[in-house]
């Protein structure tokens, strides 16, 4: 790894959060598949760290959180005796600030309980302040959101219903359900009911299956590792934080959240990320 050139990593890098697999971006930059898998694991440990560190005393007043399904290996039903435990559906959890459109927090695991206690935690200890906070309808978050801030929130779901899209299952098996309808339940506080929605965080499911190739449906792109899949999902919201310009904001949402005053670019976020502040972070 020592021996790839700075140039190398950044288009290796540049490759990968634009949604290349890791084989196509071995083709497409001449680096070792291996290599550049190595190069992945040590991004997403080192980004895992950075947010961690960095992402602190957010003075964000709504958040809205979601879940997004993959799996690894194989799909909960075809997944081999062999293999339970390690293959098997595998949901990304994440909290956005709709305002700033930053990533507060994200999770990579089951949808259950002790998932949903671990990630709310997450993004109660990165908030500054009280914010109204939007989740959509998973039983698990009531529970969730009263272990991690007690009463200091103001809490909704909004609960959607869909229907099937169709009875001919040739042409509606990968047709998005019809929304039926769509409920907004106050739990806690005083929600303003203007901005009881799931609706940006909801979007950036989008994103990040336009940019993170395990995230393609009805592809051999899946992941064949949990902890690659993490990798993965920690080096495409790190960039998405400090290095992509928002359409609609024309800054990134780390610049809008007030973590940096500029944007990155590909070179500064491997010295950033790889060294200086890494470094930091172990030696505190």
């Amino acid at each position: 790894m020592n021996q790839l050139s700075t140039e190398k990593r950044a288009a290796v890098i540049a490759a990968l959060v634009e949604g290349n697999s890791l084989r196509a971006t071995s083709r497409l930059t001449g680096v070792a598949r291996m290599t550049v898998e190595k190069l992945l694991r040590d991004l997403g440990v080192a980004c895992m760290t950075y947010h961690d560190a960095h992402g602190r005393n957010l003075k964000s007043q709504r958040i809205q959180c979601d879940e997004i399904w993959a799996f690894v290996g194989a799909k909960a039903k075809n997944v081999p005796e062999e293999k339970k435990g390690e293959w098997g559906d595998c949901w990304t959890w994440t909290a956005l600030d709709p305002d700033s459109k930053l990533i507060v927090s994200y999770a990579v695991g089951t949808r259950a309980g002790s998932i949903a206690y671990d990630f709310m935690k997450d993004v109660a200890s990165r908030l500054a302040n009280r914010v109204q906070l939007t989740t959509d309808g998973h039983l698990m978050y009531l529970t969730a959101v009263e272990y991690a801030f007690g009463m200091d929130v103001d809490y909704a779901m909004m609960q959607k219903k869909f229907a099937t899209p169709g009875h001919n299952i040739r042409t509606s098996r990968y047709s998005p359900g019809v929304l039926q309808a769509a409920t907004r339940v106050v739990v806690t506080g005083d929600p303003d009911r203007r901005h009881i929605s799931t609706s940006h965080v909801e979007r950036q499911n989008l994103t990040m299956r336009m940019h993170m190739r395990r995230f393609t449906r009805l592809t051999n792109g899946f992941s064949k590792k949990i902890d690659m899949h993490r990798f993965a999902v920690a080096l495409h919201f790190m960039h998405y934080n400090f290095c992509k310009i928002h359409q609609s904001l024309r800054v990134t949402p780390a610049m809008e959240a007030g973590l940096s005053d500029h944007a990155w670019g590909i070179h500064e976020f491997i010295v950033r990320v790889l060294t200086q502040d890494h470094q930091d972070v172990a030696a505190g």
